[in-house]
């Protein structure tokens, strides 16, 4: 190690030069420049300790040290790429680079002499810890020494071979037609040898058990695997292209380049030979055969796949086809897999059966595997035959279902859908018409712009040869017709907000929207969605009523209409994402075209201006908190024509709207929801591909509970409250109301004050109120834009029924996909939504609705359900006067915490009590039960806390038990013994100290908020209660503090099963390593905090910044840690619903959660009730902790005590030493009446 160090001093930056890194690289890393004067004062210095050095290698060779590279300094190349390819400007270094030079045959390892104890003396203990764990690699190494005889007989052998095919070689044939037959012959088979290991290769193994950090080479592998998306997702291109050509032309160029080919893996080569297959060239698809065996590859199932489907398609002997079966078996593989585990396009699965049919003509297809049951201990009951129940039927018939999905299906195929915005009420001014015309003659004259420009962009790309200058975004701008494009730009333009948006933001918007449309094209183009069309008929048997009964779940229901439907493509397609990189640059490229493209007249609104063009766009930056942040802002000339026309059509993705069908069911993480738009089962940070990965690798089965979750959720069908949203309307467009959380135009927006006079401080002053003003109007432009989509989309949908297909975060928390209307959104929107099915109220269900109501004003929350049943009795007259008069009347409804959903349930209440028979009327509203602090009633189940489960209702009483208010209590008394000793802080605290004080700090502990967020969280109470200020950063520190130690106090056993998770995550991340479990349901969770190296794209305009996540990235100790426990805590609350709901199912109700707050007709809210409480108790009848410590243990813990490091003992005793539990009874929680609420 040392020796190696001595080395590189000696040698200096020549011998870094001679690895291939230019000296312009290495000038960049330097601080020479800056020092010059200062370098050659120390010239004579550096020489005497040159000899110095000298004379010390000589010592160390002499003691014959076995060397071995462990640490080794890489350089990556700082280049101004301009959207060429960065594989092109020196490429990952080559294996022969990275590795050291072979050991002479017959050396063996060293021992140590006397001379390396004296040099570990002198290094410092990182080196120290470096040295012992190569001790215990040398140990791999003297068994490599052993089986170098038969090393030895192989390279002999394999010497013979060569020597034989070279002769064979020489004698030269004449030139014919090249027989299919010979292809796959004897001399065409492929022939493995087993190449002995590189020697860092072996030092890596052999310490891999002792060190908890990942080898110095995977720090570029993150790049590495990035590059080598980007070649995959290319060929993509070229294959979608139909340019077998240039797909292979492209491949050629990292093949040939023995420091690119390393990009390249199996299924860059199986894009190419698939390319090759659809022309029946089956010369093409030997060649690449050939190609990936010399690079060292092993063909895949999807190899062979390539090269069937190409004999069936052209006219091949049967003695080729049998060759190419036989290789096939010679690998491993089995004909059947070809059919069971391969992914087709269009007619590709008939044309290798076509080929396998000529030499086995009775060949079968495999029978479809025997659907796996879920063995989770949680639903096996539920997943019985013996206890299933028929699915529930929808209340539509199976043509009105095929119509609906028409409709969905004309609305995805168009992309985007128009709507009326709410704002079209507004009478037509001249002065709209006119500047209306004006925008639209100039969109049309900006369309034509933007589209030379773009066809001039890619004239000059396909200009470039593939050797050298090729921009790798060439392929990415024609997979869509021009047209398509100027319209995705056209879009982004029109939606610009007057105050400018994140360049980030829209290139990112600009690059998935391409994305997203070239998925459509490719469900297209490979008969996907044929087949959709085909199974989705036959599962409208499912849910329509006038079909008979099945007792299959949607996503059972749905695989057996898949196997029944037998040939065509597969519905989950090949992989085809992009990395995020490719993304980012592309969406780059277009906002460029954009801006430089589009210009508009100087004097458009102003004729006595200079008839000039200006840009529309302009680049300009901005500060975000202390990021410098670059911004693309629309000129004001353009604003004002928007504004001044006062359009009433708003332009959506069609993934935006809900859907007008019942979503697809999941099946898989590739396949559900949308009809042809591309929905992830898991949503993730962008850039992130950790948690696909782990789904992937997830057996199917263990996947089932959480699928169907989703499903249930997703067939949910809604209607709009017609009544509450006209009223919201009318608000909306009446200048708004914030007291009811309706936003005003931003011309409400205050005006900024009149120019002082020269003084320096009223100029300062007036900048500070100006920037206000600014912010105050930006704030207001958000939100009211925010809720003009939400209620143009509900009124567009205001006489249809809906639904919302789901997917989940990395916890597993349940997300309606369409983002701005939905369940999730405030009370505005939670307002407007209905069940689309009725049940009539039943004997219990009125008094459901008055205690929802009583919940909505949050007037009665520390009294019992009889109390507020009575209250809401008491107080009918003015339920009754808001739901007849809401704007004219006494309009008690404003005055409660939630007032639209106070509004609506007036209404229903007045319809309901007013009906001849109350238990009669069928009702369609929602209501709710929410859990009590739900988090800390999971830490107290966990822990058996029986003060925690008292304060968080798990135990039986007869009122609500409030946490907020004990734990202000607690404080408060704190507070007293603190001011009876003289503390100032607590005496002025006297009189301030609330349940509304403390609430947030304790509903968010349990989710790792850190004494400093809780700092800013109470310094923000006190100032709505007009504290003094001057005792305010005191105050704030000093009441966070006695909250924690209140909770501290309250739940003892929540504090330790926090610190526990905490202190376990922190030592795995310290290993190198990413905290990972599986929740009770089985769904593996993975933890995305990286510290990531940015990657830099440098653009025109500006670099641009880019976040990539890879799993071989060390992992954010800080993060790691404090995420854990609330991230560990929100994938248990998401594991009780998930049961919650598939039992729901199987009663027959319908139910949907916002996450801790469940949802259910008013007749069926006491069957929930009981369901949420059994599969709570359930849930927490499980080994939680244990199976978790058991599990982590397992995945980052050595089996072998002896190899295991020092670390990972003490990681061992750590996630070994569980948390101990308490005394609390859990199947109390079964009789709490205010667990859920």
């Amino acid at each position: 190690m040392a020796l190696l160090r001595l080395r590189a001093a000696l040698l200096g930056p020549a011998r870094l030069r001679g690895t291939g890194i230019p000296w312009s690289v290495l000038r960049n890393y330097s601080s020479a420049s800056a020092k010059e004067k200062e370098r050659r004062s120390a010239v004579c210095e550096r020489t005497e300790l040159l000899e110095v050095l000298k004379a010390r290698v000589k010592q160390l060779q002499a003691s014959n040290v076995p060397e071995v590279m462990v640490n080794k300094v890489e350089l990556a190349p700082l280049v101004n790429d301009k959207y060429q390819d960065p594989l092109w400007k020196g490429g990952a270094p080559s294996p022969m680079e990275e590795q050291p030079a072979p050991r002479e045959r017959g050396e063996s390892p060293a021992q140590p002499s006397g001379w390396v104890e004296k040099l570990k003396k002198e290094v410092c203990t990182r080196q120290l810890k470096v040295e012992r764990k190569l001790a215990i690699a040398a140990s791999q190494l003297a068994v490599e020494g052993q089986a170098k005889a038969k090393t030895k007989a192989k390279a002999k052998a394999k010497g013979k071979t060569k020597a034989k095919a070279k002769a064979n070689k020489s004698v030269k044939k004449p030139k014919a037609k090249v027989d299919a037959a010979s292809i796959w012959g004897p001399t065409g088979s492929r022939s493995i040898c087993a190449h002995r290991k590189p020697r860092v290769a072996a030092v890596k193994e052999g310490a891999k058990a002792q060190r908890p950090w990942r080898a110095p080479e995977e720090k570029e592998s993150n790049h590495r695997k990035i590059l080598q998306q980007t070649v995959q997702s290319s060929l993509e291109c070229f294959l979608f292209l139909q340019q077998p050509e240039e797909a292979e032309t492209f491949l050629l160029m990292y093949h040939n380049s023995r420091s690119k080919r390393r990009l390249l893996n199996v299924d860059a080569y199986n894009i190419v030979m698939r390319s090759w297959a659809r022309k029946g060239c089956l010369q093409r698809v030997h060649r690449l055969f050939s190609m990936l065996v010399s690079a060292g590859l092993q063909p895949s199932l999807d190899s062979y796949a390539a090269a069937l489907e190409c004999m069936g398609r052209s006219q091949v002997p049967a003695k080729a086809i049998q060759r190419c079966v036989k290789q096939l078996k010679n690998d491993g593989f089995v004909v059947d897999e070809l059919f069971q585990k391969c992914l087709f396009e269009e007619d590709e699965k008939e044309k290798v059966l076509r080929a396998i049919r000529i030499v086995q003509p009775k060949y079968q297809l495999p029978p479809p595997p025997r659907p796996k049951i879920c063995k989770s201990s949680l639903l096996r009951a539920f997943y019985s035959r013996k206890t299933t129940m028929p699915y529930p039927k929808l209340d539509f018939s199976v043509q009105e279902l095929q119509e609906r999905f028409q409709q969905q299906l004309e609305m995805e195929l168009d992309n985007t859908v128009t709507i009326e915005s709410v704002e079209s009420t507004k009478p037509l001014t001249p002065q709209a018409i006119k500047a209306r015309e004006l925008l639209a003659t100039l969109r049309s004259q900006w369309h034509d712009s933007i589209l030379r420009a773009l066809q001039k962009s890619k004239h000059n790309m396909s200009k470039l040869p593939m050797a050298s200058g090729y921009n790798i975004l060439y392929p990415y701008l024609c997979l869509l017709p021009d047209e398509e494009y100027v319209a995705i730009m056209m879009q982004v333009l029109n939606t610009l907000s007057p105050q400018g948006e994140s360049l980030a933001v829209l290139a990112r918007d600009l690059g998935s929207k391409v994305y997203n449309r070239y998925v459509t094209q490719r469900k297209l183009r490979s008969r996907q969605l044929e087949k959709v069309q085909e199974v989705y008929k036959g599962y409208i048997g499912l849910l329509a009523r006038d079909s008979r009964p099945h007792k299959y779940l949607p996503r059972e229901y749905w695989e057996k209409l898949v196997v029944e439907a037998g040939f065509g493509p597969s519905l989950n397609l090949k992989d085809c994402s992009w990395p995020y990189v490719i993304l980012m640059r592309l969406g780059m490229h277009l906002l460029e075209l954009l801006v430089q493209a589009v210009r508009v007249p100087r004097n458009i609104l102003n004729p006595r201006l200079e008839p000039r063009l200006i840009p529309v766009l302009y680049h300009i930056y901005s500060f975000r908190s202390t990021w410098q942040v670059g911004l693309i802002k629309p000129h004001p000339i353009f604003s004002q024509l928007v504004s001044n026309a006062a359009e009433t059509t708003l332009t959506f993705n069609s993934s935006v709207i809900p859907m007008l069908c019942p979503p697809v069911p999941w099946t898989s993480p590739h396949f559900g929801a949308f009809v042809l738009n591309d929905t992830k089962l898991m949503r993730f940070v962008d850039g992130a591909v950790q948690h696909q990965l782990l789904l992937e690798q997830c057996p199917p089965v263990n996947l089932h509970p959480v699928l169907d979750a989703l499903n249930q959720l997703g067939n949910c069908a809604w209607k709009i409250n017609q009544p509450v949203l006209d009223i919201i309307i009318s608000i909306f467009n009446d200048k708004g109301n914030e007291k009811l959380d309706i936003p005003p135009p931003v011309s409400e927006a205050p005006r900024p004050p009149a120019a002082p006079g020269n003084s320096a401080t009223g100029n300062k002053s007036h900048k500070q109120e100006l920037l206000l003003c600014k912010k105050k109007a930006a704030e207001m432009h958000s939100l009211r834009m925010d809720a003009l989509y939400k209620l143009s989309i509900a009124n567009y949908v205001r006489d249809k029924v809906f639904w919302f297909p789901h997917n989940m975060d990395f916890r597993g928390r349940t997300y309606p996909c369409p983002p701005y209307f939905n369940h999730l959104g405030n009370d505005v929107t939670r307002a407007i939504l209905l069940f689309a099915e009725g049940r009539p109220l039943g004997p219990k269900g009125l008094d459901w609705l008055k205690i929802h109501l009583i919940n909505l004003t949050g007037l009665k929350k520390k009294n019992a359900l009889r109390e507020r049943l009575e209250y809401a009795n008491e107080i009918m007259e003015e339920i009754l006067d808001s739901a007849d008069r809401p704007l004219t009347g006494r309009k008690w409804w404003m005055n409660t915490d939630e007032p639209w959903q106070a509004l609506a349930c007036c209404m229903e209440i007045a319809k309901a009590s007013r009906s001849p028979d109350p238990a009669a009327y069928v009702s369609h509203f929602p209501v709710h039960q929410d859990g009590s602090c739900n988090g800390l009633q999971h830490y107290a189940a966990l822990g058996r806390d029986l003060i925690g489960a008292v304060s968080v209702n798990l135990m039986p009483c007869g009122v609500p038990q409030d946490v907020y208010s004990a734990v202000a209590q607690q404080v408060e008394e704190f507070r007293k013994k603190d001011a009876e000793q003289g503390v100032k802080v607590a005496q002025v605290l006297q009189g301030f100290i609330s349940r509304k004080v403390v609430k947030q700090t304790v509903m968010t502990v349990v989710y790792g908020v850190t004494r400093y967020g809780g700092r800013l969280q109470m310094e923000k109470r006190l100032k709505e209660i007009e504290f003094p200020e001057e005792y305010l950063w005191e105050a704030s520190h000093y009441l966070v503090k006695q909250v924690f130690n209140g909770i501290k106090e309250m739940f003892s056993a929540t504090r330790d099963i926090q610190n526990w998770l905490t202190e376990s995550a922190k030592l795995i991340a310290q290993s190198g390593q990413t905290v990972e479990w599986v929740t009770p349901l089985g769904l593996p969770i993975v933890q995305p905090y990286y510290r990531s190296k940015p990657t830099v794209l440098n653009c025109s305009m500006q670099t641009l910044t880019v976040k990539t996540f890879n799993g071989n990235q060390k992992p954010d100790t800080v993060k790691q840690k404090n995420a854990f426990p609330p991230n560990f805590i929100h994938s248990l609350d998401s594991t009780h619903m998930m049961l919650t709901a598939l039992h729901c199912l199987r009663q027959g109700l319908t139910f949907v959660s916002v996450h801790d707050c469940y949802w259910t007709h008013a007749l069926t809210v006491d069957v929930m009730n009981q369901i949420c409480r059994q599969q709570f108790v359930a849930l927490h009848s499980e080994k939680i902790l244990q199976d978790l410590s058991k599990f982590m243990v397992e995945k980052y813990c050595s089996p072998d005590r002896e190899m295991r490091a020092l670390w990972q003992s003490k990681l061992m005793e750590q996630l070994s030493n569980v948390p101990k539990t308490g005394t609390f009874n859990l199947k109390r929680v079964m009789n709490s009446t205010y667990f859920f609420s």
